[in-house]
C-alpha cells in the first residue's frame, strides 16, 4: 500500500493575525485556493516510483481519496480529485484536533455541528458522504472541544485501519490537518501521539508525505518523502 498524507491549503484562520477573529469551520483563504489549484495541477502530472521491485515510474493513481469533513479540506481536495479522476470519500475520523468549536473568554468552549450532509452534497456533489453525517452536522456541539484522550484514540484508530490494509495494492490519498497528521504519523511509527510534545511532524499547507507499506522482510514501513512542497513557489509556502 502507498499512503499519501496531504495537509489542507491555507485557511482563513491560518492567515489571521488576531486569533480572536477565528471562526469554527473556516473556508480557504485566497492564497489557500491558489495552493489547492497548484496541488491539483501538480497531481495531474506527478509520477512516483512504485513500492515494490522492480521499481518503475507511475503516475498518481489513487484508489481512494479520503478527506476530513471540515470546509478547508473539502475545498482543498476538489482540484486534486478532478486532476486524478477520483471521487473523494469523507472520513470523519481524520478531522482536526478539537472538532468544531470556538474558545470563549472565560476558558470554556462552544461546540458547533459542522457541515450537514445536505450542505456537503450541495457544494461537493461528487463526494461520498457517510450516513453518520446528518442534517445536523457531524460534530456533537455538546462535546465542545475534543479531549486529548479522545484525540489520541482517534489517531490510533485511523492508523490501525490503515495498517489493516498494509498488504493491499491500495494507493491512498488522505487530506487532513496539521495536528491530526502529526498524531497519525506518530501512531504509524509506533510513537506516542500525545500532545503537547517536543516533537511535532509539521506539514506546511498542501505539504505531501508518502509512506509505503511493503512485503519486504515480512512487512516494512518506508517513509519515501515528507512534507514535499515543490508544487508551490516559495511565495506561496505557508504554515
Amino acid at each position: 500500500m502507498q499512503l499519501y498524507l496531504i495537509r489542507h491549503a491555507q485557511s482563513y484562520n491560518n492567515a489571521l493575525e488576531d486569533p480572536r477573529n477565528r471562526v469554527a469551520d473556516p473556508d480557504l483563504s485566497d492564497i489557500g485556493f491558489e495552493q489547492a489549484r497548484l496541488l491539483g495541477e501538480y497531481a495531474a502530472n506527478a509520477v512516483e516510483l512504485t513500492s515494490e521491485w522492480p521499481r518503475t515510474l507511475s503516475p498518481w493513481q489513487f484508489t481512494h481519496l479520503y478527506v476530513s469533513p471540515m470546509k478547508r479540506t473539502l475545498q482543498t481536495a476538489q482540484p486534486l480529485a478532478k486532476a486524478v479522476g477520483i471521487k473523494p470519500e469523507v472520513w470523519i475520523d481524520i478531522h482536526e484536533h478539537g472538532g468544531i468549536f470556538l474558545a470563549n473568554e472565560d476558558g470554556t468552549t462552544t461546540g458547533f455541528g459542522g457541515l450537514s450532509s445536505t450542505e456537503i452534497t450541495s457544494t461537493f456533489a461528487d463526494y461520498t458522504v457517510p450516513e453518520t453525517i446528518t442534517d445536523t452536522g457531524w460534530w456533537n456541539p455538546e462535546n465542545g472541544e475534543e479531549t486529548i484522550p479522545d484525540f489520541v484514540t482517534r489517531a490510533v484508530r485511523v492508523a490501525m485501519a490503515l495498517r489493516d490494509r498494509a498488504q493491499s495494492d491500495d494507493i491512498i490519498g488522505l487530506v487532513s490537518h496539521a495536528a491530526f497528521l502529526d498524531a497519525l504519523v506518530k501512531a504509524l511509527l509506533n510513537q506516542a501521539p500525545i500532545p503537547p510534545s517536543d516533537l511535532f511532524y509539521l506539514h506546511y499547507n498542501t505539504g505531501i508525505s508518502r509512506f509505503d507499506f511493503t512485503t519486504e522482510f515480512g512487512g516494512r514501513t518506508r517513509m519515501m518523502f515528507f512534507n514535499r512542497m515543490n508544487h508551490l513557489p516559495l511565495s506561496l509556502q505557508t504554515t
